[in-house]
Formats: C-alpha cells, structure tokens, sequence
C-alpha cells in the first residue's frame, strides 16, 4: 500500500501538484483508519490530503482514474513468461527515440516519466495569465507534441514487430494478452497527449485574479475578435475600470486619513510609560505615479495597443500624469488627443494624423534616440515607463543602450508584448535583447493578460 501511495504522489507530482512529504506522510497515517477496500473511502483520504483548490480537485479526479483505473496492473503478476515477455519488449523501446524510455515505463504502469514529459512540453507554451490559446499557438502546440505522438506511432509498431519476430517463441495467448496490454496503454497516452479537457498538466499556476471570470472572450487574443465581440470587450472593460477606480478611490480615502507615524507615536508613548494610547498620524495622502506611454502603431501591434491606451487612459485619474508617444519610426505625442476628446474619438483621431508615418517601416533604434533628443526629461526617478510593442525592428539597430539609459532614470520600465512569447526572438524581433533591460516584460495580446496587468498597476 505505502509503495502503491507513493508511486502515486510521483505521478501527481510530476504532472504539476505541488503534495508535500507531510501530506504525504499524513494521507499514509489516515488510510489505516479507514477501509481500503472501499474506493469511496479510498479515495476521499486522498483527496482531502492532495488536492488543496477546486482546480486542483478536478486535477487530482484526473490523475486519480488514470493511476487506479486506466494503467493499473492489468497482467497477470503470476506469469512470469508475462512478464518477461513485457520486460524484453520495454529494453527494444528504451533503444529508440529520445521519448521511448517515458513511454516505456507508461507501459509498465510508472506515468510520472510521461507526465513530467508531457508537464515540461505545456510549460514551454505557456503564457501569462489566461494560457496559451492566443495567434499562432495551436502551431506551436502541435509542433512539440508531433515528436512525442511520433514516438508513439512508432512504439506501436515496435510492439507489433516484436510480436511478429517472436510468433514461434510466444504462446498465442500470451501474445494476444501483451498486444491488446500494449494497445490499451499507448491509447491512454495518446489521449493525454491530445486531451482538451480540465487540465491535467499545467505550468505553475499564477496567482487567481476576477480577470479569470471573462470566460472565452477574456481568452481571445485581441486581433482575431469579431465585431460583436469588440463591443462585449468595450463593454467588459468599462466594467472593470469603474471597478478598479472604486478600488482605488477606496484605498486613497482610507489612507488620506493618515498613515502612521512611527516616531511620533513613540514619542508621545513616553510620556505613559511606553504604551502608546494616542497614535500619531502623517496627514500627507500618498502620492499618484506618472506614466509614459512609449505605443507601435505599426498594423501588427495596433489591434491590441489601442486598447491597452483606452485602459490607462480610463484609468488616467488614478495616476498624477500620464503623457503619451505612438510611433512607428519616430515618437509622436498623443498626449492633447487623449486631453481634448473622449477616448474613442481620440484614438480615431491619433489614426487619421498627418504627424504619424504610417507608410514607414517600423524602426525601434531611431525611434529611441528621437525620444532622447526630444523627451528624455518627461522621464524622471517617478516615472514609470509603458513600452507597447512587438520589438521587431526590420533588422535595425535596437539601440538598446538608450533603453538601458532610461530605466536607469526611470522609476522602473515596463514592457507590453502582444506576440505569445514563443515568437519572442524569431526573425527580426529584438525582444530577448530588451527583455533583460526591463523592469518587468509581459505577453499582453487578450482581455485576461491586460486585465491583469491594469490591477497591478493601479493596486
């Protein structure tokens, strides 16, 4: 029993639950006290030990049906031809591809190789908030799932030659019993591998937010919404920022009634033997931060930077300033648009300006040293710096040293991607090159990740 329990925390833990050694030790100390035997008792001790949310519930219910129902030890243990039969055909596996030895011990009833296999691949797609769903995941999806469904295939005929080549050597019966063992295992894996269900394998999980209640709109990368669902979104977002700004004002209201004063409530503590019966309160409220907006309105970018720019400047009161540059080729203020109009008008209006090349090539490196020259003093120890773009530069010069001199004068620098990450780097993105000069560098291409990204900011 204890050796069955712990090969199943392996397993769960290689497919992403976090179970401890003292839960563990804790589930092995409860089972005694109850019957075994009975799967619903069985099964509730190890629940209540393991699985700590309700995501991690229906994970847990998953990663249970397949430990003591899908893989169990289905051959006969007493067969010893079984099972040396099944041991020889695991050595043929473990010569072949780089995924045969996971594959292998799937087939002898140990998953947590597959699983940790199968956890690693997802991990490598995932993004921040909301998963990889976004443009141009499903490709890279199937491309790191390809070789391991290859690698069944090929297991598949493996079993199969192997069979073939024993047919004399093999009772019939023992034949049939490895071939339809064999069948049931790589379908089970098969399905893992290609299962759209509750998630059996996830990345680490991200702190839970109310950016997750946007269901399949909150998911949709920005550039593939319908026409309807852009009205949703404006709808939705609305929504959200009247929350924030009751959260905000909240917050503000109760600390513009004093912050604590450490020294003077001590002081005033000495005068009764140390107990501070009247605290002392600094009656200066907090003050807001400052924002510059550096936004590409180049055609890849413009579809999720507007409504990045419609959330902050939504949320314009909640800051002491917010300036504002789009560009494509060099930084043009926006900043009066945003002050003289409503924010729709004012995006229809940066669109249709005559300042803003909008025939010209995207050029990072000259967009940069233009702002140098021309606003480097909006920038400041309490400026916090929004960069809104996909980094790609048409192969020129990044200027990446420029980025580094205005954090350094900055508060902190934020950078906005609305690419998924796994396009990061490819052709003539430069965003590896300054990812490591930001503060902070988030995939932001749905309503779920820009959502996420405002509260931070604002709260």
């Amino acid at each position: 029993m204890e050796a069955m329990i712990l090969k199943f925390v392996a397993s769960a833990r290689a497919a992403g639950m976090r179970i401890s050694t003292a839960e563990t030790l804790d589930c092995l100390a409860q089972l005694p006290r109850v019957d075994v035997l009975d799967e619903r008792q069985f099964s509730t001790v190890l629940r209540a030990n393991f699985a700590k949310s309700r995501l991690e519930r229906a994970r847990f219910d998953h990663l249970y049906q397949l430990f003591f129902h899908e893989i169990r030890e289905d051959l006969d243990p007493a067969s010893v031809s079984l099972a040396g039969h099944m041991e020889t055909l695991q050595q043929v596996l473990l010569s072949l591809e780089p995924q045969m030895p996971a594959i292998a011990e799937f087939l002898a009833a140990e998953p947590a190789a597959y699983l940790k296999m199968l956890q690693e691949m997802q991990s490598e797609g995932h993004t921040a908030a909301g998963g990889p769903r976004g443009a141009g995941s499903n490709l890279g999806s199937l491309v790191r799932r390809l070789p391991v469904l290859r690698a069944l295939h090929r297991a598949r005929d493996t079993v199969n030659d192997f069979l073939q080549a024993n047919w004399d050597q093999i009772h019939w019966e023992t034949r049939q019993a490895l071939k339809r063992h064999a069948e049931r295992r790589l379908e089970t894996a098969r399905r893992l591998l290609a299962d759209n269900g509750p998630p059996l394998i996830v990345a680490d999980e991200k702190k839970t937010t109310t950016t997750e209640a946007y269901g399949e709109l909150g998911r949709q990368p920005f550039a593939n919404l319908s026409p309807g669902e852009l009205v949703r979104l404006r709808d939705v977002i609305a929504q959200l920022v009247r929350k924030l700004k009751d959260m905000v004002s909240l917050r503000y209201a109760a600390r513009s009634r004093g912050i604590l004063d450490v020294k003077r409530t001590l002081r005033a503590a000495a005068r009764t033997q140390g107990i501070p019966i009247g605290l002392r309160f600094r009656r200066k409220p907090p003050r807001k931060g400052r924002i510059v907006v550096l936004c590409d309105v180049s055609g890849s970018v413009w579809s999720s930077a507007r409504f990045m720019l419609s959330m902050l400047y939504a949320l314009q009161d909640c800051f002491d300033r917010v300036k504002s540059f789009v560009f494509i080729d060099e930084p043009v203020e926006v900043t009066p648009y945003f002050d003289d109009f409503d924010i729709e008008r004012a995006l229809e209006e940066i669109m249709h300006s005559t300042d803003i090349a909008y025939g010209a090539s995207t050029d990072y490196g000259r967009t940069l040293r233009l702002f140098k020259a021309r606003h480097m003093d909006t920038i400041n120890k309490k400026t916090t710096v929004i960069l809104i773009g996909d980094g790609r530069t048409n192969y020129g010069n990044p200027e990446e040293g420029i980025l580094e001199e205005m954090r350094d004068r900055s508060r902190r620098i934020i950078w906005l991607n609305p690419e998924t990450e796994q396009f990061w780097n490819s052709g003539d993105s430069e965003m590896r090159t300054y990812e490591v000069l930001c503060n902070e560098v988030r995939a932001c291409w749905n309503l779920n990740q820009l959502a996420a990204f405002i509260q931070d900011l604002v709260l």
